[in-house]
């Protein structure tokens, strides 16, 4: 049996992409390994959203085809956004690669793995193909690898939003939503394995359905996935300020099952910034949005990320910004800073600002954050949380670790579990009442001192 080694960069999207390709293999009577050492085929599923993510996909793929003279391997495959944006430029510079292949093509990728096969001979899509159409099924092979109880479902795929420095569009076609039964189908099914928390993710998950005529989709969506019995959680990710719906609202705070949190990047609060960005909107208009978010799901937990330095961004835009994350208060910011990137409309902005004072906002910015998130988690001392329990943190091998609903694996902070009743043996994957002990300022920690419930 032919071992395939994966390497998955980027987003969660990504990951489902590298999932389904790992599925298809196993399903052919591939051996999917984690040790890429002693495996006869790599399969790097790249990143290359911005800079950062490119040097990364760049090296990994290096690193997979000096497994051809270091380890046992004898064929290397890259796939995803990289490819769809520098193909002809990869195929030129790195002739050690066997095959590659688009984020559209990952149906292919039994016929790249096959050492018979000579993949570059092959036609291949365009480049940033428009009319990609692949979207997988709740029937599709698919090997994950998130923890057992935790499970992501890509709901749609692409982009159609004009935003100025997001090079989404070309990488992963238009926007196109997946069929609602099918969903429903495969979060029934991932129940079945025992996962007990199902997130939804997209490029623009406010926007699913509408491709196919529906309105308030994702609100239907998240009602019907809270009549799936033995799914506790259902998580959104990336949803778009302008498209947050009464509806959808409703359904957050209906919807038993539906985890109180919202993930919105906001990217910027300056109305010259957001103009610039494509964006639209101003400061005025998303603090009345956060308000009437808050107002209608009570105790929900907001997300949301910013970009600094973005081409033109004043001293006054950016000072705009930091009023907007002090009124606001969010539970959770992740800050960026702008990456040139070609193609985009912000490539050919004037007004470049300089890396190094892109960087000190974005320090300014986080710094402020700090101090929110503080002040919010001493506010939780001495309270008790219902928490999925996770096992070892992955911060102390002295430390247990979960996440309350507010928390999302890897993307927020933990619950770290340093106390629980003597002789306890919590399971992984199941929920525990956990008192709160001790404020960080991203994490919390605290005792178990109930049975799940």
């Amino acid at each position: 049996m032919k071992k395939v080694g994966f390497v998955s960069l980027g987003c969660p999207k990504n990951l489902v992409d590298s999932e389904v390709m790992m599925g298809q293999l196993r399903a052919a009577g591939y051996e999917i390994t984690a040790d890429a050492a002693e495996a006869e085929t790599i399969v790097v599923n790249t990143c290359g959203f911005i800079e950062s993510a490119k040097q990364e996909s760049v090296e990994a793929i290096l690193e997979a085809t000096s497994f051809k003279t270091e380890g046992d391997a004898k064929r290397v495959v890259v796939a995803g956004c990289l490819v769809e944006r520098y193909r002809d430029d990869l195929v030129k510079e790195l002739p050690e690669v066997d095959a590659f292949i688009g984020t559209n093509e990952i149906g292919r990728i039994l016929e790249a793995a096959d050492d018979e096969v000579d993949f570059r001979s092959l036609p291949l899509s365009a480049i940033g193909n428009k009319t990609a159409t692949y979207l997988y099924d709740f029937d599709t092979p698919r090997f994950r690898a998130t923890d057992s109880h935790t499970a992501f479902i890509k709901i749609a795929e692409g982009c159609d939003r004009p935003c100025a420095f997001c090079s989404i569009p070309q990488m992963r076609g238009s926007f196109r939503s997946r069929r609602f039964g099918s969903i429903l189908r495969e979060a029934e099914d991932l129940v079945a394995q025992g996962v007990k928390e199902v997130v939804l993710i997209a490029q623009d998950s406010s926007r699913f359905g509408e491709d196919l005529g529906e309105t308030d989709a994702l609100a239907k969506l998240i009602r019907a996935l809270g009549e799936v019995k033995g799914l506790e959680w259902v998580r959104v990710m990336y949803a778009y300020p302008t498209h947050i719906s009464e509806e959808f609202l409703s359904a957050l705070a209906e919807t038993p099952n539906a985890v109180k949190y919202l993930d919105m990047p906001l990217q910027h609060a300056s109305r010259n910034v957001l103009k610039s960005m494509k964006r639209g909107g101003s400061r005025e208009c998303l603090e009345r949005l956060i308000a009437k978010v808050r107002d209608r799901v009570p105790g929900i937990t907001i997300r949301t990320t910013f970009i600094t330095g973005f081409p033109g961004e004043t001293d006054a835009d950016f000072e705009e910004l930091m009023t907007f994350v002090r009124n606001c208060e969010f539970d959770n910011v992740g800050v960026f800073t702008y990456s040139d990137e070609e193609g985009t409309a912000a490539f050919e902005l004037p007004g470049k600002i300089d890396s190094k004072i892109a960087s000190r906002r974005r320090n300014r910015l986080m710094k402020e954050q700090a101090k929110i998130s503080k002040r919010k988690n001493r506010s939780k001392v001495g309270r008790t949380f219902r928490v999925l329990f996770e096992g070892l943190s992955k911060e102390s091998d002295l430390l247990f670790q979960g996440r309350t609903e507010g928390q999302a694996q890897e993307i927020d902070g933990y619950i770290l579990i340093n106390d629980m009743p003597e002789g306890f043996d919590p399971k992984v994957g199941e929920f525990y009442q956990v008192r709160i002990s001790e404020a960080l300022e991203y994490d919390l920690i605290g005792e178990i001192i109930g049975l799940k419930n």
